[in-house]
């Protein structure tokens, strides 16, 4: 386990270190810069060469990389070249809104999608099955930004039971913001969750040791709790980590639906102002996250059935 723990970090930060250099590539290709979008149209072309001299936005991309990684290693994420505060407290005040919407959708798909894969797949083929799975797979197929539209539309517009958006409102005040926001992100993330859980729990169910333990007369309770469920566990945690990622995205397009003040408007407002220090902390911590989640999720198949060569 620790052999393995090693390995997977070892590749984990391998990958943070391409992924940073993407990140750096990309968001130095955005067209202008701050200065010329910000001032180019108050300042004469002297101004602005001067004020991109002294934001340092003049110097070669290799050198404003180095620099940029070096601070990044040292934990400094860099200075806004807009508001001139650091980028880590901008991280800090978005992070918050995005954490408890991601939070409170896990809480919820996740005990939701084990029972549903569980029983579709100890009724596999049965009409409980091709019930639920019809519903997933439909409700899989529709866009985020469409389910958003109709749930708007219907609870808050027409019925006025729920709040459209974030705006002027407080969360602990009112908790009912989380509704839709959170039932947006239910259902792409629940389908495909439930889908892997169901595989795993058939296969388990097919495995010979299972037809032994049932031929000894061992109980279906147990059964199901000590040998399907770790086994049908597996692909349902990999399968959790892609939808981690998913999840992400997801919320970041549903943040903007709903105004939510979390890091989608960040990064949209630094996209906006070419703020490139901000988009280039806020994608690194995004990615790193996402490499959380993936290495969490192998850990976590290793030790429920310990065999690495099969997550490989």
């Amino acid at each position: 386990m620790r052999v393995y723990a090693v390995q997977r970090a070892l590749l984990a930060l391998g990958q943070l270190a391409v992924l940073s250099v993407l990140v750096f590539v990309l968001t130095s290709l955005l067209p202008g810069d701050a200065a010329e979008l910000r001032f180019s149209e108050t300042l004469t072309p002297s101004q602005v060469a001067a004020l991109r001299a002294e934001l340092g936005l003049d110097q070669p991309p290799v050198e404003r990389f180095v620099h940029w990684a070096g601070n990044v290693l040292s934990g400094d994420l860099g200075t806004s070249l807009i508001s001139g505060g650091p980028v880590a407290g901008i991280v800090r005040n978005s992070i918050g809104a995005t954490l408890v919407l991601t939070l409170a959708t896990l809480a919820v798909v996740v005990p939701l999608a084990v029972a549903l894969g569980i029983v579709m797949g100890t009724r596999e083929n049965g009409r409980i099955d091709r019930a639920i799975t019809s519903v997933t797979l439909a409700l899989s197929a529709i866009p985020d930004f469409v389910i958003a539209v109709v749930l708007v539309a219907v609870f808050s517009l027409t019925l006025g039971w729920l709040p459209a958006t974030w705006i002027g409102s407080n969360l602990l005040a009112s908790p009912a913001l989380l509704v839709l926001p959170v039932a947006v992100l239910f259902g792409r993330t629940v389908c495909l969750l439930s889908r892997q859980v169901r595989a795993g729990t058939v296969r388990a169910l097919h495995a010979e040791y299972i037809t032994q333990a049932r031929r000894l007369g061992v109980p279906r309770r147990q059964l199901l709790l000590r040998h399907v469920l770790p086994n049908a566990a597996v692909p349902g945690v990999q399968e959790l980590a892609r939808t981690g990622d998913t999840l992400l995205g997801g919320v970041l397009v549903v943040e903007a639906i709903f105004a939510i003040p979390g890091f989608a408007t960040a990064l949209v407002d630094g996209v906006e102002t070419r703020d490139v220090p901000v988009v280039q902390g806020l994608t690194l911590v995004l990615a790193v996250a996402a490499l959380l989640i993936n290495l969490a999720a192998d850990l976590v198949c290793n030790r429920l059935v310990p065999r690495s060569e099969l997550l490989r």
